[in-house]
């Protein structure tokens, strides 16, 4: 089974790092979890970094707010794919995390969702994009996603044609 691993800056990122476990869980895959910054811990950051792939990471998720050089840093040191999750942590709204991830210079990429809870949720759907590329199962299950999102738009679709009588 495919594996992802989870780095937040700060313990205090679970509350989003959560809904990325959450669909990780939905999809039946596995992940490790751990804390460590690029601005206070660099030394253990670089060696987890370092490790993503005897660990059989197919993704790394990294979560960060502020200046967000956690995801870059990961990225330069594993060949393991890196999304970055922006977290709203100052006054900036997370827009500061979100630029700091999004503007990686050439030659180090690092794919960015969305600031907050919903780029959580991609970054494990995405990592489970990059699983299914050799895993059936995890395949299977994203059509099935797809397929369950697609059938609610289309009952709420019918419900409020009856609601307005149309």
């Amino acid at each position: 089974m495919a594996k992802v691993g989870l780095i937040m800056g700060s313990k205090s990122d679970i509350d989003i790092v959560k809904e990325c476990m959450n669909t990780l869980d939905a999809f039946g895959m596995e992940y490790d979890v751990t804390v460590s910054s690029a601005h206070r811990t660099p030394e253990r950051t670089v060696r987890w970094a370092e490790d993503a792939d005897k660990k059989g990471y197919v993704a790394i998720a990294a979560f960060a707010g502020a200046a967000a050089h956690l995801a870059g840093v990961v990225a330069s040191k594993t060949n393991v794919p890196v999304i970055a999750v922006p977290i709203a942590a100052t006054a900036l709204g997370g827009m500061d995390s979100l630029l700091s991830s999004v503007q990686m210079p050439g030659g180090i990429p690092v794919a960015t969702m969305a600031i907050g809870k919903a780029g959580a949720k991609n970054a494990a759907l995405f990592a489970c994009q990059i699983a299914a590329r050799s895993d059936k199962a995890v395949y299977e299950k994203l059509e099935k996603y797809r397929e369950t999102m697609r059938d609610a738009v289309i009952r709420d679709d019918e419900s409020l044609r009856n609601i307005l009588g149309k």
